[in-house]
């Protein structure tokens, strides 16, 4: 059986008014889409010792997922304090770093993550350095660069050759995404997919271009969209699909998100 395994960065999402929370982080997020499909998920990262860092871990294992190296260090939970204005749109009114300040792989952990089939992972999880030996080791790297794929700061043409699946967000379907996503696909990565909101994503695997829209939903909450849109075209790849077929499924699988107020 396949196994993936999301690494880096989590956090949980507070909404301390509502009294809810909600372990997240992209990785995080992308996992449970992936358990709740069947595949054996791990996550790789680290929590607190406040009572955040144990719900996390709680909460994850009743997803099915295998905890055994979310690592527990001294300190807070990394966290987002989260409010809701006009009943529906989100505000992050502070982000408290806790413990993933210092975070950094162990070799133990790094010699784990090499004994997975998928990883996925973000720009913030301070793992980057990493990629080269996980990608020479044979790891499928599945990675979301958001809306920073061309931001200069995070000087991400030196990290595209180690990813095999590049996926980034952008608002609209023009000229410029279309030939973003080619340049990308040129340092190295197998397929290059850009979601576009309400005009759905292309895919580019470098030789044609691949285009599909949303399933339309009532739209009640946008976080965690792409998350589930990366999981079910990753769950695609995983069994060998198109490209058009995984399209299909990040798509069904991110409406189903929009149309209530959980991020999975």
């Amino acid at each position: 059986m396949v196994k993936v395994t999301g690494v880096g960065f989590c956090c949980a999402d507070v909404y301390e008014k509502l009294n809810k929370f909600y372990p997240t982080g992209n990785g995080v997020d992308w996992g449970v889409h992936l358990s709740r499909m069947g595949i054996p998920v791990s996550i790789v990262s680290v929590v607190g010792t406040d009572q955040y860092g144990t719900r996390m871990k709680e909460a994850l294992q009743k997803e099915g997922i295998d905890v055994s190296h979310l690592r527990t260090e001294p300190g807070d939970t990394c966290k987002m304090m989260m409010e809701l204005k006009n009943g529906t749109d989100r505000v992050h009114l502070q982000e408290i770093e806790g413990v993933m300040a210092n975070y950094s792989l162990t070799d133990e952990e790094i010699e784990f993550i090499k004994g997975h089939d998928y990883m996925h992972t973000d720009l913030f999880g301070k793992i980057l350095d990493h990629l080269p030996e996980f990608h020479q080791a044979g790891v499928k790297v599945v990675m979301d660069f958001s809306t920073f794929s061309a931001d200069p700061e995070y000087r991400c043409e030196e990290i595209f050759p180690y990813v095999d699946y590049v996926f980034l967000s952008y608002e609209q379907d023009d000229a410029y995404i279309e030939n973003w996503i080619r340049k990308i696909q040129s340092y190295g990565p197998e397929i290059v997919t850009a979601t576009l909101g309400e005009n759905g994503s292309i895919s580019w695997d470098g030789k044609h271009l691949y285009r599909y829209g949303i399933v339309p939903a009532k739209v009640v909450n946008t976080v965690g969209a792409g998350d589930s849109y990366i999981a079910g075209y990753t769950y695609g790849i995983i069994y060998g699909w198109d490209i058009p077929e995984c399209m299909k499924k990040g798509a069904e699988v991110s409406s189903k998100v929009v149309a209530q107020f959980e991020p999975y």
